[in-house]
């Protein structure tokens, strides 16, 4: 495929731009080759502006669970539009999304809107650190809660792709609060915990890992954290940006049966728009200005426009429940076609998937957390990554993210897919 305008377009950006890109896993720089740009999308496909063809993987890293330009997203936008774009004041539309998030998460009683995952986690630690009066929080390796400072400490996603285990610009009194566990590992959690009795505020964790690529959770771990964060007094926060109305209309939290003291969510809440949520028990949530002490604010937080993409959105998923069924269907079907590839190529990889969220890790190591993933070879995927993309599959641009599908890949794009991956596969082996 030619992609000459695209090229070009990122040599332009790079003047302006840092690294040509608003967002690091963007750059393509993990897969050695300049970004695709991209003009548009329908359903499962993306078009780049070279016009080439690309069924569609990534899927804006989640949010689109109904694939591009879904009529769904936009009923009744126009209208929204002409009414106003922002107003910096209450909307009866943001009174409806809330009252959806919180009929589907029980756990969220009360719930604030902001305007993305970042600011999301940032400030549900903040409401955590409010409620108990203590300092210290517990995250992860591996797990990516977006790019606040306190969080970028052995953080997943595109600090993985990049080498980072944590960022230049955080000051070590921003880190030394930030207690960092194994994934998985109850015993590392138990460490901490007797190391800093009566100091840890929070404990983050993705319900099912996404940002290191897809790590499945071991149920006995996850049901472990729930009951050594009840014992101590400190707050669980499922940070479900990713897994929230993907894995189920109730999220990991309705799978696993855990009920977590807050949430955090993302991605599909806001049909494409930029949109974060947190929220959890009321008493936690009245810690929150104006009914407490723990400031948050934002000008565009529960925007008319990005509410309304969302409402249809939720709206759309609470009244077909069969949507969650047929992605998981999906994800399977993925799965085995690529299973057998690796198994009829001797390639040295294996699909990882949890319901819906599936991987592809290029390594044989079994993943059950950080250090597995990192065993993964990033040279061989860079290889896979660009005979996909060639053949009209946009795959994630990184070892280290998982595949998305939406409702509207087709079995036909799956079955395809699976052809291109065989191909791929046996051209590593040449």
């Amino acid at each position: 495929m030619k992609r000459e305008k695209s090229e070009q377009l990122f040599i332009e950006a790079e003047k302006y731009i840092p690294g040509g890109v608003n967002s690091p896993v963007r750059a393509f720089k993990s897969v050695e080759m300049a970004p695709v740009f991209i003009d548009h999308g329908k359903g499962a496909k993306i078009y780049d502006v070279d016009g080439n063809e690309y069924t569609d993987y990534i899927c804006s890293w989640g949010p689109l669970i109904l694939g591009h330009a879904s009529p769904v997203y936009f009923d009744g936008i126009q209208e929204a539009l002409q009414k106003g774009t922002s107003f910096g004041a209450p909307t009866a539309i943001e009174v409806e999304v809330a009252k959806l998030i919180t009929e589907a998460y029980p756990s969220m009683e009360l719930v604030r809107m902001v305007s993305s995952g970042t600011e999301a986690t940032m400030s549900a630690l903040r409401v955590a650190r409010g409620f108990t009066g203590r300092n210290k929080i517990i995250k992860f390796e591996g797990c990516y809660h977006g790019h606040a400072d306190g969080l970028l400490v052995k953080s997943g996603s595109g600090t993985l792709t990049f080498g980072v285990p944590t960022s230049s610009g955080v000051t070590p009194g921003t880190a030394q609060d930030t207690l960092v566990a194994t994934y998985n590992d109850l015993d590392s959690v138990k460490a901490l915990f007797n190391e800093n009795p009566g100091e840890i505020a929070a404990v983050i964790v993705e319900p099912v890992a996404g940002n290191m690529g897809v790590v499945p959770p071991d149920l006995d771990f996850m049901k472990g954290l729930r009951e050594i964060t009840k014992a101590a007094g400190t707050v669980l926060i499922f940070d479900e940006v990713i897994t929230g109305f993907r894995l189920a209309y109730g999220g990991a939290q309705e799978v696993l049966e855990i009920t977590p003291d807050m949430t955090t969510l993302g991605k599909i809440i806001g049909g494409g728009m930029p949109v974060g949520a947190y929220g959890g028990r009321r008493d936690i949530m009245e810690t929150v200005a104006p009914l407490g002490g723990v400031y948050q604010a934002g000008t565009l937080s529960g925007n008319p426009i990005a509410m309304k993409m969302g409402l249809n959105t939720l709206t759309y998923l609470r009244d077909h429940p069969e949507v969650y069924q047929e992605m998981e269907e999906k994800a399977k079907l993925l799965e085995a076609g690529f299973k057998a590839n690796i198994e009829k190529t001797g390639v040295k990889a294996q699909m990882v998937r949890f319901k819906g969220m599936t991987c592809c890790f290029f390594t044989d190591v079994p993943i059950d957390g950080y250090a597995a993933v990192m065993t993964a070879d990033t040279k061989a995927y860079t290889k896979y990554f660009k005979s996909m993309l060639d053949a009209g599959n946009l795959m994630p641009p990184a070892q280290f993210e998982g595949i998305f599908l939406s409702a509207a890949h087709t079995k036909a794009d799956i079955e395809k897919t699976i052809a291109d991956h065989y191909q791929a596969l046996k051209e590593l082996v040449k």
